[in-house]
């Protein structure tokens, strides 16, 4: 993969040295009447960049032509270095087909800007019109539109396009034409589909009525409306009322997004090369856990190192450009240069205040003193290498012009022998620190996505907005608070220590160590999907599989192999293997057993399968759960080091050998430490070492070797029986 497509700044297409500006081509898709010729003449008319109208209705020396002296104008005008509108109805994929195929061999990238328009207004159009370039109008275009809806089927970004913006009313249209008209020679838009269908049904509209009387136009509001490009399937409006300020109303995120500077690299001066390593590989290991959401590396320079470096590193990874890219532009008005983004991080001070310069003044001027107070209210102070989570006020202006809904804060390592707790070139611990600090950042983005997912508590508000949840109980004035958010852990450490500390009666969430202090767990709200599946399955009919007094079973949400189940414990306070005593052998042994009876129903259909039950010795997930898994591994979901050492390494527990040493013990012998999930990627059969995720995938697909003697005893692997052969 070329390093650049991880990009989606203009960067590449920018005139530097007298090259030429990369060239675009708009495939419009809408019915007659739904505005393409007016969309084509507002572009040209705006726009600095060199456009050429292609439109079939006049393509013969004014009159109308065909599809291929439409791709033949085409051709002609790229290679003069020109830009396209394609003006035709192209209402399906095979109209569209050919005219995508110019990306290819062209080198240009493919947009489709769809007119969604109601029939009724683009009928009502189209018979009141009159002098047409296709003489499509009277009494006739309301049967042409018609039938031609019939036909209709909606871009797909699979079909090659790069961007495909959906206008839904007359003033997505408008924006639409406002963004294309912006662009210079040098400008790009982002990639991905912008706008949301919220239906995808065909329109048959009653012909008559339309013959008979026809419909004025829907009267456009006096308000100036701006749809702005969003992210994935979304609209944003910003309305524009005379004599008030820009004001945003709420979207409805589908693709939540969070935008972060480089921690640590501008005035703490920490090494540029170290740190895009360790970004490109904690988004590695977090890119999988925030859903369909998106992380996106911001800078304000084009000749940034850092986004070249992170391009150039994060290429030779298997990470999915479109949940993770680099960025140019001011942190603070991402939505106005085409990227809407709900959370931002600020590389914050330890004192959490305002000022200092850089990312962390221009945030909270951004702000507004909003942020300020809300962050008074969640936090006192800052330990290097931690995150916290603040949930803007609607009143701010960050909130209102932007749609940012959450502000991160994180503190990382600082190497400026001019500022405070200078580490003095120990890259040792500052590669800690920087680790845990992005680590921190995306656990905390993370809380907030999982917000969205479908298995949500129904008492959370509706799935199309982003709540604003704290991570974080409210505890009692003086609490000392550890927002440890360790790799692997979806929960967060709180210390009660003796040596309580406050800082103005506010939290202070410093690193308080484990020695000496009881140690309690705070599950962040994704984390306790299980439990609110163990606690009310009836309410998750169409995730659960089976379920009794005791136990739940339903598929992971995430399978790491091509069979994947959790049983969950029903019991109230059995959290994880660690609440576990010899109490609890009742419902260790019932877990077993239903997970052994799914495992032997799923052999008994497919007998090439082998499963292996057993716990994670740190889960990510409250509730106790035992993982029911086939041990080809044969899974998207399986995707990284840690997801293959959670199963394969020391740090996942038989079953068998938990219910043993609980009997004998009276608790399981936990091996959680993060060192097993660093391990290198070894064949779980033959333990022959693999460099990455997709060669180590290649080999377990055809390795035949046995599996190791440990798990060949004790009934720790589950497989059919061996057949006789022998006469």
């Amino acid at each position: 993969m070329n390093s650049e497509t991880m990009e989606i700044d203009d960067e590449k297409s920018n005139s530097k040295g007298g090259e030429d500006t990369k060239a675009i081509v708009v495939i419009l898709v809408g019915a007659p009447g739904s505005g393409k010729s007016t969309f084509c003449d507002h572009v040209m008319r705006l726009s600095t960049r060199p456009w050429v109208r292609v439109c079939q209705d006049t393509i013969g020396n004014g009159k109308a032509g065909t599809k291929a002296q439409c791709l033949a104008m085409s051709v002609t005008s790229l290679k003069d270095g020109k830009s396209i509108l394609i003006d035709r109805c192209n209402l399906d994929k095979e109209q569209r087909a050919d005219f995508v195929k110019l990306g290819e061999s062209h080198k240009v990238d493919i947009h489709a800007v769809v007119l969604d328009l109601p029939a009724k207004l683009c009928i009502s159009r189209s018979v009141k019109r009159t002098g047409h370039e296709g003489n499509l109008q009277g009494g006739k275009a309301a049967a042409v539109v018609n039938r031609m809806l019939q036909k209709k089927e909606l871009p797909k970004l699979n079909e090659g396009f790069s961007r495909i913006t959906i206008c839904q009313n007359e003033n997505d249209v408008q924006a639409a034409m406002d963004t294309y008209g912006a662009l210079s020679s040098s400008d790009t838009l982002p990639s991905g589909c912008f706008g949301e269908k919220k239906t995808d049904n065909k329109v048959q509209v009653g012909i008559m009525k339309f013959l008979k009387k026809v419909d004025a136009p829907s009267k456009v509001s006096s308000d100036k409306t701006i749809l702005g490009p969003s992210s994935g399937a979304t609209k944003e409006n910003l309305t524009v009322n005379k004599g008030q300020e820009q004001s945003w109303t709420r979207p409805s995120v589908s693709v939540p997004t969070l935008a972060f500077p480089s921690i640590s690299t501008a005035d703490f001066q920490f090494n540029i090369e170290k740190a895009s390593e360790i970004i490109v590989e904690t988004v590695e290991e977090f890119v999988d856990k925030i859903g369909n959401a998106r992380l996106v590396l911001v800078d304000l320079s084009h000749g940034s190192k850092i986004l070249s470096l992170v391009r150039t590193k994060a290429a030779t990874k298997n990470i999915d450009p479109q949940k993770f890219f680099t960025f140019v532009g001011d942190i603070t008005k991402l939505r106005s240069g085409g990227l809407h983004c709900n959370v931002i991080a600020n590389a914050a001070n330890w004192r959490l205040k305002p000022g200092g310069g850089g990312v962390n003044a221009a945030i909270f001027d951004a702000a507004g003193p909003e942020l300020d107070t809300a962050t008074k209210k969640r936090a006192g102070s800052l330990s290097p290498g931690k995150a916290v989570t603040v949930s803007l006020p609607s009143t701010s202006p960050l909130f209102s012009k932007e749609g940012v809904t959450h502000v991160i804060h994180v503190l990382g390592p600082n190497m400026n022998p001019k500022r405070p707790n200078c580490l003095k070139d120990d890259y040792n611990m500052g590669c800690k620190v920087l680790r845990e600090a992005y680590s921190s950042l995306f656990e905390n983005f993370a809380s907030i996505v999982r917000n969205q997912e479908k298995l949500s508590d129904s008492s959370c508000v509706e799935p199309d907005a982003i709540p604003h949840c704290d991570q974080k109980v409210r505890r009692e004035e003086g609490a000392s608070v550890d927002e440890k958010n360790k790799k692997f852990k979806g929960f967060i450490e709180v210390v009660e220590s003796k040596k309580l500390s406050a800082l103005d009666g506010k939290q202070n969430v410093t690193d308080s160590g484990k020695t000496g202090e009881h140690v309690t767990k705070d599950w962040g709200t994704w984390s306790q999907a299980l439990y609110r599946i163990a606690m009310h399955p009836e309410k998750y009919k169409n995730d659960v599989l089976e379920f009794t007094d005791d136990v739940v079973v339903l598929n992971d949400v995430y399978p790491k192999a091509q069979k994947h189940l959790l049983v969950l414990a029903r019991a109230e306070g059995l959290d994880r293997l660690a609440d576990v005593g010899r109490e609890h052998l009742p419902i260790l042994r019932t877990l077993h057993a239903v997970g052994l009876k799914w495992a032997e129903a799923f052999i008994k259909e497919n007998e090439s399968l082998i499963f292996r039950l057993g716990y994670h010795s740190a889960p990510s997930m409250k509730q106790l759960h035992l993982h029911v898994i086939s041990q080809d591994f044969s899974s998207k979901g399986m995707r990284n080091k840690k997801h293959w050492n959670s199963f394969t390494s020391p740090f996942f527990l038989d079953s068998v050998d938990v219910i043993q040493e609980v009997s004998e013990q009276g608790k399981a012998t936990l091996k959680d430490d993060d060192k097993l999930l660093k391990m290198e990627l070894r064949c779980n059969r033959c333990r022959s070492a693999h460099p990455n995720i997709p060669r180590l995938k290649s080999h377990i697909s055809i390795c035949k070797a046995p599996f190791p003697a440990h798990l060949l005893q004790n009934n720790r692997l589950l497989h059919a029986p061996i057949k006789d052969d022998t006469c």
